[in-house]
């Protein structure tokens, strides 16, 4: 894959993370090697490269009026029914309108999330792929607050009739974004009636490595004003949550102020706008923070690759081989002693032993002439050539349908499935010690990679921490932001 457009871009706005896409470039030599990784393919796309924040939660939750609440300005259709039923990955433009572009837009630009998705879509049902215009669209915001970060509304999984492919659209979000906000609704007070939604939603991501950038927001919460009843609400949501496992953090409580119902109490009123404007504040301030986040994230990710290639699939690899390597020669040892036992049971049917001769007397003229034992070398050569063939063939299917028994659908899957055809083509010897790919010079790149990591994260350490108290001098101005604009 050529990197090249998006190292031209990372050098004009952040110049230390074009050493990260070369390290992803040496990564991605080990993982074709490995077999791991598609041929054209690069672990670089697996990330986003811009700060990515993600809106997710069921319709009504009040999604989009949130998004044009931040923006400023009514990007999306908002109602109180599901209005949309794609994707929306929201980016800044220069220009002074906002444009609508299709889905094959993010399919085919690295730079953006979803590259390539038309080909996860393809997995989940075939023809879905081509139908990539369905689930996804890109649209361009004029707002300073998007510049150098990407939003993306998602459709309410409750509404949509396309569920298999949704969320497991929304499966890869979770994965890719910086920070993700799960918006509730307050005004549906039997969150029980929701438990699918809420299990995908929550159970899925409390036990996480990364379960901190998941912040839980109750919207809409003046609809409570009129019982003044927020703590009976915010009570039975959060028993709805803990019961998927969500037993402690914040949770957020909020409402548009442009789409709020009148509260006539004026004391009431202020103290409803008190809670809203600093759980607001709070969660603007999460998502200025993601600039800072994303190089950090992008460091960390691929140092974890690295580490997750030498001490994850390496040896995963290794048991495949094993355990392909042992099952060949079961098959090997089944029908080299079938031969031998019908040879054996033919040379005693044949009364041979009685008559003292080795051969009988119709294969005899293969030992008359030096010449004519070379093609029977060959033919048995060649017969035993196939049987060890079949055997590979038979030990290969069995450990392919034990590692599609173990391990669940998705990329780790692919890679060892893709590992396991590396390592078992014809002419590899089923007695090589280690797996292909895997030698001095892969694991010379792993290292040099996670050295690499290591080294961009103590640049950026250098550039926003200063333990000592001066600050180094640096060439960008000292107001600039991660995205390369000043504030």
């Amino acid at each position: 894959m050529d990197l090249s457009s998006l190292k031209e871009q990372l050098r004009r706005e952040n110049p230390l993370l074009v050493d990260a896409v070369a390290a992803f470039g040496k990564l991605d030599r080990v993982g074709r090697g490995l077999g791991i990784l598609q041929r054209g393919g690069s672990f670089a796309q697996r990330i986003a490269w811009w700060p990515l924040i993600a809106v997710l939660g069921p319709f009504s939750a009040g999604k989009s009026t949130f998004i044009n609440t931040y923006l400023g300005q009514p990007l999306q259709q908002t109602g109180t029914h599901a209005v949309d039923d794609t994707f929306t990955v929201i980016c800044y433009t220069g220009e002074s309108e906002a444009r609508v572009l299709p889905g094959v837009a993010l399919d085919a630009d690295l730079r953006f999330p979803f590259y390539k998705m038309s080909q996860e879509l393809e997995k989940v049902e075939a023809g879905q792929g081509g139908r990539i215009d369905a689930y996804l669209k890109l649209k361009t915001c004029p707002s300073e607050r998007v510049k150098g970060l990407i939003l993306i509304d998602s459709p309410g999984f409750d509404a949509d009739a396309q569920r298999t492919a949704t969320l497991r659209i929304t499966d890869y979000i979770m994965d890719l974004s910086d920070l993700v906000l799960v918006l509730f609704d307050a005004n549906r007070p039997e969150p029980g009636a929701m438990r699918d939604t809420l299990h995908h939603l929550v159970a899925g991501t409390v036990n996480r490595t990364d379960s901190s950038k998941f912040l839980y927001i109750l919207n809409r919460m003046d609809v409570t004003a009129r019982e003044d009843n927020p703590e009976e609400v915010v009570g039975a949501w959060q028993r709805a949550l803990a019961q998927h496992g969500l037993t402690a953090g914040k949770f957020y409580r909020i409402y548009s102020p442009e789409a709020a119902l009148p509260i006539a109490d004026e004391a009431l009123r202020r103290r409803f706008e008190g809670k809203r404007d600093k759980d607001l504040a709070d969660i603007h301030g999460r998502m200025a923070q993601v600039r800072v986040e994303r190089s950090y994230r992008i460091v960390g990710t691929l140092e974890k690759m690295a580490r997750e290639i030498e001490d994850g699939f390496v040896p995963r690899i290794r048991d495949l081989r094993a355990r392909w390597r042992r099952a060949t020669l079961r098959f090997d040892a089944l029908f080299f002693g079938l031969a031998l036992a019908v040879c054996l049971g033919a040379y005693l049917l044949a009364g041979l032993p009685a008559e003292g001769q080795v051969l009988p007397g119709w294969l005899s003229w293969i030992f008359e002439a030096s010449w004519r034992f070379i093609p029977f070398v060959i033919l048995v050569a060649a017969g035993a050539g196939f049987a060890h063939a079949k055997a590979r063939g038979l030990a290969e299917g069995r450990v392919r349908r034990a590692l599609s028994r173990e391990t669940p659908p998705g990329a780790e899957r692919e890679a060892l499935e893709g590992a396991l055809d590396r390592n078992t083509v014809w002419w590899r010897s089923v007695f090589l010690p280690e797996p292909a790919g895997w030698g001095t010079g892969a694991r010379r790149r792993i290292r040099e990679a996670i050295a690499g990591a290591e080294t961009l994260v103590q640049a950026l350490n250098d550039r926003y921490a200063h333990p000592s108290g001066t600050r180094p001098e640096s060439p960008s101005s000292p107001n600039q932001t991660e995205s390369g604009r000043t504030e």
